[in-house]
C-alpha cells in the first residue's frame, strides 16, 4: 500500500483533459473506466486489478481473485468494484484499503450508484440484481436481491431522483423497478429480440438509450416508451456506452473496434471512428468536462481522445501486442500460446500484473507456488505438478474440468497436434536460460 499522504494526493488530482494521452500499467485488457465528479479516473482490468490514476501514474487496488469487470465511484472517498470472482469490493481512497462486502453466485458485470450515495446496485449473470445499503463505515449491513429477469443481467442504472432502478438483460428486456417499494416488482419497458448489454438513463430529458448484441443503438421515450431514434449500424455487438450531460454526447463502442458519438440534442451522429485496429471496445467514459473520451479494449492501455479531434489521433493497437500478431506468421506452438495464454501469462520471471502467474520454469513446478501471484483457494496445496502430461490434460479437458474452481478461463485445445506443439513451445521458452 502507498503512504496515506500520496494516496490522498492521488485521489484529489484529476487527469488533464483536452489532450490526447494514454494510461499504461495494467497487465491485461481494460474492462471498465469510471470518472469521479472531481475528475479522478479508475480502471478495471482482466489482470484482476483496479487502477486509480494520477496524470500517468496508477495506484493499484488489489483484492479481487479474478478479472475486474466494473468500477464505480461512490463518492470522492469511496470506490466500488466487482468482477468475475462474483464479489463486490469497496475501497477507501483515503487509505487505499479495500474489503469484500457482498457476493453473487455468478460474475458481476455492472455497478450503479444511487444518487444518495448510500446504495449500490449490482448486475450479475446469476439473473439477479443486488441492492446493497452502505453504512457510514463503508460496510454492507443490508442486502437484497431483485428477481425477474430470465437470464443474466448486464447493466443497471438509477433515475436522477433515485426512485427508479433500470436493468438490462441477456433475456432481451429492460425493466424498471420502484426503489421505494419494500418488495419491488419490475415493469418491462423494452422487449428486444437480442440481449441488451448497455444502458444510459437521462430522465432529465425523458429518454433511455440502450445497446444490444445485434448492434442496435436506440433511444426511447421514458414515458411513452416510443422509439425516438435508431442509430443501428452494420456492426455488432454494442459493448460499451457513455454519456456526457454537459455536451449531450452519447458514445457507443462495438465489437469491431468502432466508437460512434451521437449529439442527443440534435439526435444525429457526429463522429464514427475506428478507435481500435484490432478487437472490441469494452470500456468508455467521458472526462469530467466532457471534452475527452476515454476508451479501453483488448489492449492493456487506456486511450483518451479529445472528442473534437478524435479522428486525427492514433487508434488503439498502435503498438504491436504479442496476442494481436497475425497467426499465419507464427509457428504453431507459438500461435497456440499467443492465442490461448499470452494475455494472462508471461514467459519470463515475474508475473508483471497479469491475470495469471508467470510460466518461467514451469516444468516440474507444483501448481499454485509462484510467490508474486495470488491464487484461488482451489490451487492452495495443489498436488498437480506441471509436466507434458498435466499440461496436455489441462487443455484436453479444459481448466474448468481439470481444476474445478480455478480462475483460469474456460477453454480447450481440441487437436492433439496443437497441444503437443504448445507443450514443446512452452518447454523451450520457459526453461532457465544459461548465461
Amino acid at each position: 500500500m502507498w503512504p496515506a499522504l500520496i494516496i490522498a494526493c492521488l485521489a484529489a488530482t484529476p487527469l488533464a483533459a483536452q489532450d490526447f494521452f494514454t494510461l499504461k500499467g495494467h497487465g491485461g485488457p481494460i474492462m471498465d473506466i469510471a470518472v469521479s465528479p472531481n475528475g479522478q479516473v479508475a480502471t478495471a482490468s482482466f489482470d484482476n486489478s483496479v487502477g486509480l490514476w494520477d496524470t500517468r501514474r496508477a495506484m493499484w487496488l488489489e483484492g479481487h481473485r479474478a478479472a475486474v469487470n466494473t468500477v464505480q465511484f461512490m463518492s470522492n472517498d469511496l470506490l466500488a468494484s466487482a468482477g468475475d470472482d462474483n464479489s463486490i469490493w469497496l475501497w477507501s481512497l483515503a487509505s487505499g484499503e479495500g474489503a469484500k462486502v457482498a457476493t453473487h453466485t455468478a460474475k458481476i458485470v455492472d455497478i450503479a450508484r444511487r444518487p444518495d450515495g448510500k446504495t449500490v446496485a449490482t448486475a450479475s449473470w446469476d439473473a439477479t440484481i443486488g441492492l446493497i445499503e452502505m453504512s457510514a463505515q463503508g460496510t454492507a449491513p443490508d442486502e437484497k436481491r431483485l428477481r425477474g429477469h430470465k437470464a443474466g443481467v448486464n447493466a443497471v442504472a438509477f433515475s436522477n431522483d433515485g426512485e427508479t432502478l433500470y436493468s438490462a438483460s441477456v433475456d432481451g428486456t429492460i425493466r424498471a423497478w420502484s426503489y421505494s417499494d419494500n418488495n419491488p416488482i419490475s415493469t418491462v419497458i423494452v422487449k428486444h429480440g437480442f440481449g441488451v448489454n448497455e444502458l444510459i438513463i437521462n430522465d432529465a430529458e425523458g429518454w433511455l438509450a440502450y445497446g444490444a448484441t445485434d448492434g442496435g443503438t436506440r433511444i426511447i421515450d421514458l414515458q411513452t416508451r416510443a422509439q425516438i431514434a435508431d442509430f443501428t449500424l452494420e456492426r455488432r455487438p454494442i459493448l460499451a456506452m457513455a454519456y456526457d450531460p454537459n455536451s449531450g454526447h452519447l458514445a457507443a463502442g462495438d465489437g469491431q473496434g468502432f466508437i460512434m458519438v451521437i449529439d442527443t440534442n440534435r439526435m444525429r451522429i457526429t463522429h464514427d471512428f475506428q478507435a481500435s485496429r484490432t478487437g472490441p471496445i469494452w470500456a468508455l467514459a467521458f472526462s469530467q468536462n466532457g471534452q475527452n473520451l476515454l476508451a479501453g479494449g483488448i489492449e492493456d492501455i487506456v486511450y483518451s481522445w479529445p472528442v473534437a479531434t478524435m479522428r486525427e489521433h492514433e487508434p488503439m493497437a498502435g503498438e504491436q501486442r504479442s496476442f494481436l500478431e497475425k497467426p499465419e506468421t507464427l509457428a504453431n506452438g507459438e500461435r497456440q500460446f499467443k492465442r490461448k495464454c499470452s494475455i494472462c501469462h508471461t514467459l519470463t520471471q515475474g508475473s508483471a500484473r497479469k491475470a495469471g502467474p508467470s510460466l518461467y520454469e514451469l516444468f516440474g513446478r507444483r501448481a499454485g507456488t509462484v510467490k508474486d501471484y495470488t491464487y484461488s483457494d482451489t490451487l492452495d496445496g495443489s498436488e498437480i505438478v506441471w509436466s507434458a502430461e498435466t499440461i496436455d490434460a489441462l487443455f484436453d479437458l479444459g481448466p474448468d474440468h481439470y481444476i474445478p474452481g480455478t480462475k483460469m478461463p474456460m477453454q480447450r485445445i481440441v487437436k492433439q497436434i496443437d497441444r503437443d506443439d504448445l507443450i514443446d513451445y512452452l518447454r523451450a521458452q520457459t526453461a532457465q536460460k544459461e548465461d
